[in-house]
């Protein structure tokens, strides 16, 4: 009775594997597809791709047209210095600041925490014309240039990435035993040492995921981007290829070709940090 039981237990775990393994497939299928996808149709002809039709993948010559035409080293440029800045201040700002709410107790320490993360469930879109209006405003009173500038968007992104992150990197620190800091401020570390010495190397993967997450989305931002970046100056990929579309015509196999261009960075940073990423992710998770 019992070696029956067991065998039924197998059997249904073996079943539920299975089942769970066919999901996982279908859903790895619908998210590498549209990838697959675009880029084999930036290999098409622009002819072929209007009438759906898949004779020919062999048109490299798109690819060296697309830095031509969408003038798209200019582009990736702005889109690297700013995303690569924006990362940098939103992690310095999310590591004090998630330190400073899971280490020390001071009078609405909670409220203030909750408050940082409310913020995420308020749309950006309604931050979009008080922003613009915001900073027209003090372009007119003060003479200082926000709009169109790298400043100005560097600004904003860090002031909306910087929330979440916070509330990312107080995980990573609330996981860290207090008595680490404790011991090498006994072996004479100030607390500044013991912050820099020991709570930074252990939570670096917490803070190379943190950054990773910064990254992405300020690479993929384009609303924003849109209305605070319209000259090619400023313009970032997303911003640089919505500006294409309608002009002279609209020529899908260039977009296809600089889409897998703008991916490539993102797919060689998530690659080699893969593994920091997940075990950050799933580090940050244990406490909160």
């Amino acid at each position: 009775m019992k070696k029956s039981y067991m065998a039924n237990l197998r059997r249904k775990k073996k079943i539920q594997d299975i089942a769970a393994n066919i999901l996982l497939f279908i859903i790895v299928i619908f998210t590498v597809f549209p990838i697959v996808w675009m880029f084999i149709s930036s290999l098409m002809t622009q002819n072929d791709i209007t009438a759906g039709k898949l004779t020919d993948i062999t048109h490299w010559e798109n690819y060296i047209e697309m830095w031509q035409n969408i003038n798209f080293f200019k582009y990736f440029k702005n889109s690297l210095i700013i995303c690569s800045i924006t990362t940098i201040i939103a992690l310095c700002i999310a590591t004090f600041a998630g330190y400073s709410i899971a280490r020390f107790r001071f009078p609405g320490a909670g409220l203030f925490g909750t408050a940082v993360l409310s913020t995420q469930m308020i749309p950006g879109i309604m931050f979009l014309l008080p922003l613009f209006m915001m900073f027209t405003k003090i372009q007119k009173s003060i003479g200082i240039s926000i709009v169109n500038t790298y400043h100005g968007i560097i600004i904003t992104y860090s002031a909306f990435f910087i929330p979440f992150s916070i509330w990312i990197l107080r995980g990573f620190f609330a996981s860290i035993p207090k008595e680490l800091e404790e011991a090498a401020q006994i072996d004479g570390c100030s607390p500044f040492g013991a912050f820099f010495r020991i709570i930074l190397p252990l939570s670096s993967t917490g803070i190379i995921a943190t950054g990773i997450y910064i990254f992405l989305m300020a690479w993929d931002e384009l609303l924003f981007a849109w209305v605070l970046a319209t000259t090619p100056d400023v313009a970032t990929i997303p911003v640089g290829i919505r500006l294409y579309v309608g002009n002279y015509q609209n020529r899908y196999d260039l977009l296809m070709a600089a889409g897998v261009v703008s991916t490539i960075p993102i797919l060689i940073m998530f690659f080699s940090l893969q593994k920091k990423f997940i075990s950050g992710i799933t580090a940050g998770a244990v406490k909160g």
